[in-house]
């Protein structure tokens, strides 16, 4: 059971007025796909996303977003080349474990589409991008009964642009990522969560849900205060 923290807030198209998601990990994850040499085009996944979304569709220009990525969750498959990106001669996660974007403007561009824009911190750098996100479904989940959520965004972006141009140009400095993302309604999603603890099986599983569910009900609380 992950911990749902910090915060993602999008917006979109359908409830008529604003709904605080969590942004539910285990459905949520990054491909970031680039050039090497032109012979083929590698992409590394990055998972684990901590999040949440509020989300009205009345007035997208007043949402915002921001998330925070551990940098340690991602892989590309690879061992060498998993070891050589968190070295120091790329994103040095010593110093810099986790990568974040806060949003800065929202714009609603149709059918169910948003352009994204704001600031992503990577290696200890801020740079400004756009992102392009595109509502995917809104309702009940089905497997929880909790309301739910789901975007798509891509972005373009400069590695060296961040301090991490190492073999450029041999190797591609522009990189596409490529963010499916799933969010569960707060409130609504800390009951559930009780009720998982509840039905433990064991103490440990417990503990996890009853500590998720505090935080959820935590960021429940203070969106009805904002």
């Amino acid at each position: 059971m992950r911990r749902f923290l910090p915060v993602l807030l999008l917006a979109a198209a359908v409830p008529s007025q604003a709904a605080t998601y969590l942004v539910e990990s285990r459905h949520t994850q990054g491909v970031v796909r680039w050039d090497h040499l032109g012979f083929a085009f590698p992409t590394a996944q990055f998972a684990r996303v901590e999040g949440v979304l509020v989300f009205d569709p009345a007035a997208p220009a007043k949402a915002s977003v921001k998330v925070k990525i551990p940098l340690a969750a991602m892989t590309s498959g690879v061992p060498d080349l998993d070891e050589d990106l968190r070295s120091d001669s790329f994103f040095d996660l010593a110093k810099f474990p986790e990568a974040t974007f806060t949003s800065r403007t929202v714009e609603a561009r149709g059918h169910g589409g948003y352009r994204v824009g704001g600031d992503l911190v990577v290696h200890g750098v801020t740079r400004n991008v756009v992102l392009e996100a595109t509502l995917n479904k809104i309702g009940t989940n089905p497997r929880n009964g909790v309301p739910s959520i789901g975007f798509e965004a891509t972005t373009r972006l400069k590695r060296s642009d961040f301090g991490l141009g190492r073999f450029v140009p041999q190797v591609g400095d522009e990189v596409e990522i490529h963010v499916t993302l799933q969010g569960e309604e707060a409130k609504p999603f800390a009951a559930y969560l009780r009720r998982q603890a509840a039905d433990a099986a064991n103490d440990a599983d417990r503990k996890q849900y009853e500590t998720a569910a505090a935080e959820a009900e935590a960021i429940a609380a203070k969106a009805a205060t904002d």
